[in-house]
């Protein structure tokens, strides 16, 4: 009997899923998805048919008389394909397609006329294959405000009829249609949501999917190397030695409330009225912007002194200066200070002496300050006092620097010691083909490097102000779009109006939330991580030290592995790791079971560099690629290589000069996956249970030979 009975649902079901598609419901019919999988389909047939017969109480009694029979069945059936859901699900949908795995990238920010595309992976939502829904482009809106009012109005004028194929996520991936506006005035970019309304009701509701429920789903971002709308009025004045200062804000700065100050301290041979380009540019996006006279030729105290007090000036005077106009519109408790060359470590040192207890401004605390960037920086003080500490810390520098040029044989010119010094977090912004005065309007040419790579001052300030406008809109707005312009490899986003071939290396460290891996600090051996694991491989010549170029020459010799690492002196601590390959190989990193659950992580982050003019760098000339494998405690494994997301570790800059052969300084750069990402296609990957890091080289894994150099190896958010 239970055989025939197989058979007729067997029947029945096949004339039901030849005809029907998903229908999405909260309520109706969702007593049928007897197993609770959201969705009512042969799962919970079976389990109706072995409970067939009397059964009182049984989840398959659907109509509750006692018994599971035909009517249960029918209304089973009649129910299939319905995916029930208690509520919306908000996860990340909008990005761009991979040539490779995981195929898709989830991203934030896009420039304007970037296509746009969504996709949600079957893998994890078996019910979206061949379910028709409507994607509406949403103005964005906050949690509260979606709770309030869950209507959807798409900023086209109509939504969007998709469809997702299966059975993987490059088949389940569609464009979205017509043209989104970036141009957000003084904002950054224009924020949207993006809603995937499966019961086409017109409301964000159960079983819908939604990228940007609890903050911004993406941005369109217009050509921000261009100025901002608002017009600026320059006032230049000055209180009298050393206190000669020019301030640009917006004109109609008497509508507004208040507005965050960046302060500008020029380099020696400078002037404080040459950085016009910077601060009319922040202005006109709502910045007040303050560039004063420095006290650079004594030396780093004095010009630190001039940072302090020229701070200290604005602030006291803001009655005065311009008329008066500032007063009550400079937000106080929101000061970025800048610096360049020896004003860039300057503010480093400013900054230290503030920490230090050793200097008492009158009208700001230290508190008070919440960003140190240096441009070029030199490092004469060293240490101890050229140091941000944990202040937020921004690093700016060129290749082709011929001043600060951070050669090996040249100790004071090294400005990446800065860098690693800063506790806090940190970035970097590197720019090849950039040199010292390309950052200012008016210095002397001293570009050094190939004549073919000189990208010039207008391409090289295109690229500072638009780092500077993510990096303070990133960090003192929470844009989390603007991050992906200082994080995101640079072959894969741009802002529009930067050439195509410019070459930018990003360094991005925050470890608020991190759980740290290793950063090849607290553990000397080789074979233990910081965080205690086993490190185990089987790639060449790994050593751990100091990021010290360990003589004064960037030619290539055995006898100085951490060669090309101009990051610290002998005093600084700053570590890492570095090895080579010719073949298939491996460097895995097991992880403890105290940190095994990541599951409410979103990245694995690291830095790495290629070694300038090892032999397996100059045999290759190009971005450097190879493969991360996370590898759970059951074994199952999944595995991205680097160069999926657009590029890879940059090869040296070909600069000469400081010993034999062609490359500058090993250049940095991060390198982060997003947690999901190693999910995407069913790997079965289990997240809360990671066992090991393993990074794969070789022809197998990416580029056949290499040199790198590897450092804060971390999950964090």
């Amino acid at each position: 009997m239970l055989v025939r009975l197989r058979c007729v649902a067997a029947l029945a079901v096949a004339a039901v899923i030849g005809t029907a598609s998903p229908a999405y419901a909260g309520g109706a019919g969702c007593d049928a998805d007897i197993d609770g999988s959201g969705v009512v389909d042969f799962p919970d047939l079976l389990t109706l048919l072995a409970s067939w017969g009397p059964c009182p109480g049984c989840p398959a009694d659907l109509d509750g008389n006692g018994d599971v029979d035909f009517v249960d069945l029918l209304s089973l059936l009649a129910a299939w394909d319905t995916v029930c859901a208690d509520d919306f699900v908000a996860m990340d949908v909008v990005g761009e397609l991979l040539d490779e795995y995981p195929h898709f990238q989830m991203v934030k920010a896009f420039n304007e006329v970037t296509p746009i595309l969504i996709a949600i992976d079957p893998h994890a939502h078996p019910s979206i294959v061949g379910a028709a829904a409507n994607a509406y482009v949403v103005a964005s809106k906050t949690a509260a405000e979606w709770d309030g009012d869950p209507s959807l109005t798409d900023v086209r004028g109509a939504p969007q009829v998709v469809g997702f194929g299966g059975p993987d996520i490059q088949d389940a991936t569609v464009a979205l249609s017509g043209s989104l506006s970036g141009n957000g005035g003084t904002e950054f970019g224009i924020a949207y949501d993006l809603v995937v309304d499966m019961d086409m009701n017109g409301e964000l509701g159960p079983g819908d999917f939604i990228d940007g429920y609890d903050a911004d789903g993406f941005r369109v971002v217009r050509k921000f190397t261009a100025g901002g709308p608002l017009t600026v009025t320059t006032v230049t004045y000055s209180g009298g030695s050393f206190l000669a200062q020019r301030t640009y804000y917006p004109t109609d700065i008497a509508s507004m409330g208040q507005l965050p100050l960046v302060i500008m301290s020029h380099g020696n041979g400078h002037q404080y009225t040459w950085y016009d380009y910077l601060g009319e540019y922040l202005a006109s996006y709502g910045f007040i912007f303050m560039s004063h006279q420095n006290n650079t030729v004594p030396g780093i105290e004095t010009a630190s002194t001039t940072t302090l007090t020229n701070t200290d000036y604005l602030l006291g005077n803001l009655g005065t200066i311009a008329g008066g106009v500032l007063a009550g519109h400079v937000q106080t408790d929101r000061i970025a200070w800048l610096g360049h060359s020896r004003g860039g470590e300057g503010v480093a040192r400013a900054y230290d002496r503030l920490f230090d207890g050793t200097y008492t401004p009158s009208n700001f605390t230290i508190d008070d300050i919440k960003l140190v960037s240096s441009i070029a920086p030199t490092d004469f003080l060293g240490t101890n006092s050229a140091n941000p500490h944990g202040v937020e810390y921004h690093l700016l520098y060129g290749s082709a620097d011929g001043d600060v040029s951070g050669a090996a044989s040249c100790r004071i010119c090294q400005s990446f010691s800065l860098l690693e010094r800063a506790t806090g977090f940190r970035a970097s912004t590197y720019v090849q083909g950039a040199d010292h005065n390309d950052f200012n309007c008016c210095g002397f040419n001293d570009f050094t490097g190939p004549a073919s790579t000189q990208i010039g001052r207008p391409e090289a300030q295109s690229v500072a102000k638009t780092a500077y406008l993510a990096l303070l809109r990133h960090r003192w707005d929470g844009v989390d779009a603007a991050m992906d312009y200082i994080t995101r490899q640079y072959e894969d986003i741009r802002p529009t109006g930067v050439q195509p071939d410019t070459i930018v290396d990003h360094e991005y460290k925050d470890s608020a939330s991190s759980i740290v891996i290793d950063d090849f600090q607290s553990q000397t051996s080789t074979s233990v991580s910081s965080s205690g694991g086993a490190v185990a491989g089987d790639v060449s010549n790994r050593i751990e030290n100091r990021l010290d170029d360990a003589n004064s020459s960037f030619s290539w010799t055995t006898a100085d592995p951490m060669n090309g690492m101009t990051r610290g002196r002998s005093s600084d601590s700053t570590r890492g790791t570095v090895f080579d390959w010719n073949s298939d190989r491996f460097l895995q990193f097991s992880i403890l079971p105290a940190i095994a659950d990541w599951s409410d992580r979103t990245t694995l982050s690291f830095r790495a560099c290629q070694g300038t003019r090892h032999p397996n760098t100059t045999a290759v000339q190009e971005d450097l690629t190879f493969t991360v494998t996370l590898v759970d405690g059951s074994g199952t494994s999944s595995s991205i290589n680097i160069g999926a997301y657009g590029g890879g570790l940059e090869e040296p800059y070909q600069r000469v000069g400081d010993g034999s052969g062609v490359g500058w300084g090993n250049e940095f750069e991060v390198i982060r996956i997003r947690l999901a990402d190693f999910l995407v296609n069913g790997s079965g990957l289990d997240l809360s249970d990671i066992e090991a890091v393993r990074f794969e080289f070789g022809p197998s894994f990416g580029s056949s030979v290499g040199r790198i150099g590897m450092d804060d190896i971390e999950v964090t958010n």
